[in-house]
């Protein structure tokens, strides 16, 4: 069950888009208001990388070849977002009187914000969803938290 108390903030985001929420409202009528948003253009992988995967020689005299996996820069631009919004993300914690967070972030988005978030951010983390609400408008994401609140 997670509560979202009146003023916690309520961070929403994957790799390409972030938004930090405030609740104006209480914790059964959600009032969320946007205080920031971030997005990043994050074009598909064959449209960032040229080369082709190099081949590593597997002995000396053996004359056998093995091809090395591509890059993903799709993925290494998504880390590099989520890093990005978690600095962010202390910015507003540190300026603001931010008493509870709640993330909400696709598993794979909300396991790389555990490795990046800053120790003062943890801290106020009172709830992590696994699940990609990024799309959604903000009263659609409202009625997502209010479910798993009852």
């Amino acid at each position: 069950m997670t509560r979202i108390p009146h003023n916690a903030f309520v961070f929403v985001g994957d790799g390409r888009k972030a938004l930090f929420l405030r609740n104006e409202g209480d914790e059964k009528f959600l009032n969320l208001k946007p205080e920031a948003v971030f997005e990043d253009q994050n074009p598909a992988t064959h449209l960032q990388g040229t080369d082709r995967p190099g081949h590593l020689a597997k002995g000396i005299h053996s004359g056998q070849r093995s091809a090395v996996e591509s890059t993903d820069w799709h993925q290494l631009e998504e880390y590099r977002f989520t890093k990005q919004v978690a600095q962010a993300a202390e910015r507003i914690v540190r300026n603001g009187n931010v008493k509870a967070l709640i993330i909400v972030a696709p598993p794979r988005t909300l396991a790389e914000l555990r490795t990046v978030l800053h120790p003062d951010v943890k801290h106020h983390v009172v709830a992590e969803i696994a699940k990609d609400l990024t799309k959604l408008p903000i009263w659609e994401i409202e009625k997502h938290l209010l479910e798993r609140s009852t």
